[in-house]
């Protein structure tokens, strides 16, 4: 399993924008095999940092749903949310294996 962490530095006042863009993205991933652990956002005080985890099976199975960036409509559309909003300042992705509690 493969996990990716992804830290945003947001917009404060388009935390609604960035809510209907991570909406988005979770739908897509769960859709194409991932699995979406959630978005964390800025809660109190002056934080504009939010973070984001999901998983997939490999990391062949991440780089097939990455393949579809810029291509499949719905992929370019989830992106447009962003772009159009300029909810995210910037972003940067961490990819980590998990280490799980053993199954009892």
């Amino acid at each position: 399993m493969i996990t990716c962490h992804v830290r945003y530095e947001v917009e404060p006042d388009r935390i609604a924008a960035f809510e209907a863009f991570a909406t988005r993205w979770m739908e897509l991933v769960e859709r194409h095999g991932g699995v979406h652990h959630g978005y964390f956002l800025p809660a109190e005080g002056a934080s504009d940092i939010a973070y984001a985890l999901f998983s997939f099976p490999s990391l062949a199975d991440y780089e097939r749903y990455r393949g579809r960036f810029g291509v499949d409509p719905e992929f370019v559309e989830a992106d447009r949310i962003r772009d159009d909003s300029r909810c995210v300042r910037r972003y940067e992705r961490t990819f980590l294996r998990p280490l799980l509690p053993s199954a009892r």
